[in-house]
């Protein structure tokens, strides 16, 4: 089974291109959907962030704006954050994994947005990276409700730039293009990596606790 990286950097359009893979046929295991769940009402990692972070649960409700508030420009706090969730969503990972590893799947997606920032690219087989350019890019984040200049620069300076992810890409998917050059984009890189044999499945624990080792050291 080949695993295959799919990330970006914000408003790069990783989520269409995430849909357009799912349209294929392609399993695609998306890591922010798992963290919503993980958060939502009676999630495994709610009752961990009131914990640690007292007063933003309100009613079993996460209060999202007041947890942002609380880890945004604060480095230890997201630490504290990453600590409780990360786990929970690798956990969540290695059932997607190992479902379809069982069932035969020949290649399946793992949708990570920090996928380089947490060295990720050292536990799959190959990295999908969509791009635009970086004016449209722009123009995609600055229209979504309450977002402003300093957030996104702030976004931006947590994440690994686009130029460096598009050089450690095994290809790069174009999103500026309109939805035909992406879709045709994903379609001929799924057919080129099908036919890789894929080496990141089973898991190997010693590499996997390396990996957590440098991403860690990294975030310092």
């Amino acid at each position: 089974m080949v695993i295959v990286g799919l990330t970006g950097s914000i408003g790069m359009g990783k989520s269409t291109a995430a849909k357009m893979l799912r349209q294929m046929g392609v399993p695609v295991y998306d890591a922010d959907a798992a963290v919503h769940r993980l958060q939502a009402p009676g999630g495994l990692a709610l009752p961990l962030i009131e914990a640690a972070f007292p007063g933003v649960v309100k009613d079993g409700v996460l209060d999202r704006q007041a947890l942002g508030v609380r880890v945004f420009g604060d480095r230890e706090a997201l630490r504290r954050l990453e600590a409780i969730v990360h786990p929970l969503v690798a956990q969540q990972q290695r059932m997607f994994l190992k479902r379809a590893g069982l069932r035969g799947d020949p290649l399946v997606v793992l949708d990570i947005p920090l996928l380089f920032e947490g060295m990720g690219e050292r536990r799959v087989d190959a990295v999908l990276v969509v791009s635009a350019p970086a004016f449209l890019q722009r123009q995609r984040v600055m229209a979504r409700p309450g977002m402003t200049e300093a957030k996104l620069a702030g976004i931006l300076r947590q994440q690994v730039p686009d130029a460096v992810k598009r050089r450690k890409a095994t290809a790069v998917i174009p999103t500026g293009l309109g939805l035909a050059p992406t879709r045709l984009a994903l379609a001929k890189a799924v057919r080129r990596l099908t036919r890789r044999k894929g080496i990141a499945w089973p898991p190997n624990p010693w590499r996997d606790r390396f990996t957590a080792k440098l991403a860690r050291a990294r975030r310092k």
